[in-house]
Formats: structure tokens, sequence, C-alpha cells
């Protein structure tokens, strides 16, 4: 009997310390595969709403108020509006808040003005970063989760005057740290920040779990080791697992995975009192059954082992062959890493999708941004970022460029006789007529009102009139509803007429109005005239509405 019970303890002994280590590789996999996956998630989620951020922050509207608050004190009754605007397009953010450089709330798209929860060190933050991620917080009027984001607003020269942040809803980060928890599984996933307070679960976000902090001797030793689960006490006193990744896009943010230590070893505890039973019954079959479950568990559990390894690696073409033999939990736990992986692909694959949904989106919106809604030329905005970019090639080659403005002529009154919609009409064609008449590579744009500006780079002042001259005509010379539309031109040389991009607008401006004083329909050189008395800094833009100079 000793000589049949000590192979077959021996063997039980080997096959249990086999299926328990490969089932502690497989969850160590697991569990670093289910918050790395988690972190990337959590980080390309804030990537979106910081993208979103600073496009809101670098519209006109904001960037304008808040300059005019800088310089005036007052900020206008539109940016409230402008939030109220964006924050029905985008519904994910409660609450769209604009802020002083001191954190004075200026306008906020919310009913009624609530605290803003920023960190105290937020503008050294801001400074340094280039974005601020504040604390969580519980929302006791909205029974949820909140924490505020917030990002520079920076004049064109990049000096900052202020900081757009938004109020963020935490239900949807419990949705991303469910996604790749396994179907059934008894895991859960926190997201905490760098002191160890938690900010979301998979499992729930309430005011009690947003007080709960980790230990910092539970903190410091994940932090250490980042590639391997360890043994810890959970906030119920239960023994668990935990394995920790940092968030890619926020250093402060880190993504902990756990699974209790009974659940986790429940396969392993179940064939050891299993084998103890049937060693007491039958030592002979004991012997036999060991070597079986050897090759019946091992094999598929190293598999499992493998495959897990290749995912946590990133390649998720893995699908483990089903073996027949190896029914029961070993078989069951095949099939929920295969429908794991499985869910994995779908998951990359309708990630790619919506990304490139994204991509388009954001390109249309980019594409808005700069282009006036009217005419479909480029906008002042897109104008003047073209003229700076060319004044710096102009000085690096030596190469002079043209610019051109343009005013169609008693504009006013044909609005005043034919009504607004005809004169967006006569707007329309006009810039078709300029688009036409210009090569691919110069710029068109819609200066304001009926005012245009084109840009003409590599172009001497002969070639630049030769332009003008094909634009007015071709104006003249069209048929348009009710009389007669001319244009007056003004043209103004770089570097020849102004030493900067925004001195040559004034010199050309200055050319226009001359040609208006001298009967309109005609094309006005700059003169030595009229840069030396040209304005220090170009005339404001006029409003994009169809009423104003005549």
């Amino acid at each position: 009997m000793v000589g049949t019970l000590l192979p077959a303890g021996i063997t039980l002994g080997v096959a249990y310390y086999q299926n328990r280590r490969a089932l502690e590789v497989k969850i160590t996999q697991d569990l670093l595969s289910e918050s790395s996956q988690t972190a990337r998630e959590i980080s390309v989620w804030l990537k979106e709403r910081l993208y979103d951020l600073r496009v809101f922050a670098g519209s006109d509207e904001v960037v304008a108020n808040l300059s005019r608050y800088a310089s005036q004190g007052l900020a206008s009754p539109r940016l409230r509006e402008y939030l109220r605007s964006v924050h029905a397009r985008f519904p994910d953010f409660e609450q769209l808040m604009v802020l002083d450089p001191n954190g004075r709330l200026l306008a906020t798209s919310a009913q009624q003005a609530t605290p803003v929860h920023l960190p105290q060190d937020w503008q050294k933050t801001l400074r340094q970063r280039g974005q601020v991620v504040g604390d969580a917080y519980w929302d006791s009027k909205g029974n949820k989760g909140k924490l505020v984001v917030a990002v520079p607003v920076q004049r064109a020269d990049g000096h900052p005057i202020g900081a757009f942040a938004v109020e963020i809803n935490l239900a949807p980060v419990q949705g991303q740290l469910r996604t790749f928890l396994p179907d059934g599984g008894a895991g859960i996933v926190y997201l905490t920040n760098d002191s160890g307070r938690v900010i979301a679960s998979s499992r729930e976000i309430s005011q009690g779990l947003l007080g709960t902090r980790l230990s910092p001797g539970t903190l410091r030793r994940l932090s250490q080791v980042q590639d391997a689960a360890l043994s810890f006490v959970d906030f119920d006193g239960r023994e668990v697992l935990r394995a920790l990744k940092k968030v890619p896009s926020v250093e402060q943010w880190s993504v902990v995975a756990e699974i209790p230590a009974d659940s986790a070893f429940e396969q392993v505890r179940r064939f050891r009192n299993v084998a103890f039973a049937l060693i007491a019954v039958l030592l002979i079959a004991v012997a036999a059954t060991a070597y079986r479950l050897g090759l019946i568990i091992v094999r598929p559990l190293q598999r499992l082992a493998e495959g897990a390894a290749e995912v946590s690696m990133g390649d998720l073409d893995v699908d483990l062959p089903a073996d027949t033999s190896s029914s029961g939990e070993v078989g069951a736990l095949t099939s929920v890493f295969n429908h794991m992986v499985s869910r994995l692909r779908s998951g990359r694959e309708e990630l790619a999708t919506a990304n490139n949904e994204l991509l388009s989106k954001n390109e249309e919106l980019e594409r808005l941004s700069v282009t006036d809604g009217l005419t479909g030329l480029v906008n002042h905005r897109a104008l003047m970022q073209r003229l700076s970019e060319e004044g710096v090639r102009s000085q690096r080659h030596k190469h002079a460029f043209i610019v051109i403005m343009a005013d169609v002529d008693h504009f006013k009154n044909y609005n005043d006789e034919f009504g607004h919609p005809e004169g967006d009409k006569v707007l329309k064609k006009v810039a078709a007529i300029l688009k036409d008449s210009t090569r691919t590579v110069d710029c068109v744009a819609r200066y304001g009102g009926e005012e245009f500006a084109v840009l003409l780079p590599e172009t001497e002042m002969s070639g630049g009139v030769e332009v003008a001259e094909r634009m007015r005509s071709r104006v003249e010379s069209a048929e348009f509803p009710g009389r007669r539309i001319t244009l007056s031109i003004g043209i103004a040389e770089f570097p020849k007429d102004g030493e900067t991009p925004k001195d040559i607008i004034v010199v050309a401006d200055a050319a226009l109005y001359v040609a208006k004083r001298e009967g309109r329909n005609q094309v006005a050189r700059a003169t030595p005239a009229s840069k030396k008395h040209r304005l220090p800094a170009a005339r404001p833009r006029k409003s994009t509405a169809t009423k104003k100079k005549s």
C-alpha cells in the first residue's frame, strides 16, 4: 500500500503544483492584460475629451472674448450662448466653462453657475503640461461622480489668457472599466490617482467609493512591480490578487485590476479535494487518474497561458483548439478564453472604426473652422495664418508676394434695393469669379462683409496688377440680377510696400480707398502717399453680414 500511495501522492502533488503554477501564470496574464487594455481605453477616452476641449478653446469666440476681458475687463454675453450651443452638440459633457487666468468663472453652459473643482496648483500644471485633470468628487444634487478637465486658451502669439474647462460625468468611465472583464468574472477594476484615491470602479461609482483610498504601502508595491500580480487584502478584508498599469496620457492615473484568491484558485482546490477523495477510495485508480489528469488539464492550461501571453502582447489572432477530452472546467475555461479573445478582436475593430469616424469628423470640423459659410472661401482667420506663413517664407527665400484687397462697389445700395438674399447671391458669384481668376497656390478669402482679400505668392507688382485687372473686368462683364456689379481694388507688394505682412494689408486697404475715391471700378497700386499715411494696424474686420460699406 505504501508503494502504491507514495507514487500516487507524488503524482498528485506534481499535478497540483503544475496546475496551480499554470493557473497563477494565467491569472497574472489576465490581470495584466485587463489592466493594460483598460489603461489604453481610458487613455483614448480622455484624449478624445481633451481634443474636443482644445478645439473649443481655440475657437474665435472664446479667444476673442478672453482677449477682450484681458484688455477691458468685460466678457460678452454671447460667450455663454456659444457654450450652450456647443453643449447641445456634445451632451457627454455635464458643463462647459470659461475661466480667466485667476480661475474666475466668466461663462458657463449651465443654467446656474457652480463651484469649479480644480486642484490648488492648477495654473502651474496648466502651464507645464498643457492640461489639468482634477480630482473626482461626488455631486450630491445630481447623485453622480464627476471630475473637471481644463486646457489653456491662448492668443495667436501663444500667450495664455485663460482656461476652457468641462465637467465630466464619471459614468462612462465605469463602462470603460467593464470592457475587458471576462463574462461572469469575479474580478473588479479600479481607476485611482497617484495618491491611491479611487476615482471609479467597474462595479459602481458612489460617494462612498470616491472616499476610498489604497494604502500607501499597497500603492508603492504595485507601482514598483507592474509586470506581475501581487497578493493583498482588499477593502472587505478578503485576499485578492492585484496588478497595476499606468494610464499613458495621465501620469497621475493608474488602473488596478484585482480578483479574489478564492475564485482564482477554485479549480485547483477542487482538483485537490477530488484527488484526495479518489485516493481514499481506490489507490490504483488514483494513480491512473492522476496521470490522465496531467494530460487532460495541464496541456490545455499551458495553451491557455501561452495564449494569454500572446494576447497581453497585443496579438489577438489566438484561437485555442477545442479539445473534446478536456471537458468540464478546463473546457469551459478554454471556451471563455476564446470568447474573450473574440470580443477583444471585435472591440479592436469597433475602436478602429470609431477612430476613423472621429478622424473624419475632426477633419470636417477643421475645414469648417477656416471656411466662410456663405462663399466657401477661406475666412479671415485662415487668411491671416496663411499671410503670416507666406511672410516668413518670403523673407527666407527673398521672394515677393502680392496682397489684393477688393470691395464690391455700392453694395449697400444693392442690398437696400434688391434685398439681402440677392446680395448674398452677388457675393457668392463674385467669390467664384475671384477664385477662377487665380492659381491653385493663391489664397482667396472673404475678408469681411463685401470685401475680399487675395494673396499671390511669389508674384511681383506687374503680375499682381494683371490678376487684379482680370478680376475687375470679369466681374464688370458678368451678369447680375438688377444691375451691373463692379469692384474697386487696391494692391500692395511685400516687402516693397511694408515691413510686415500686416502692414501690407493696411497699405493694400489704403490703395483700395484710393480706387474708391477716384471713381470706383478700377485698380489702384500702393503709392508712397498711401504707405506714408497708413494706419499703424489693419482696420477692424467687418462683419460677415452683407449690410456694410457702399
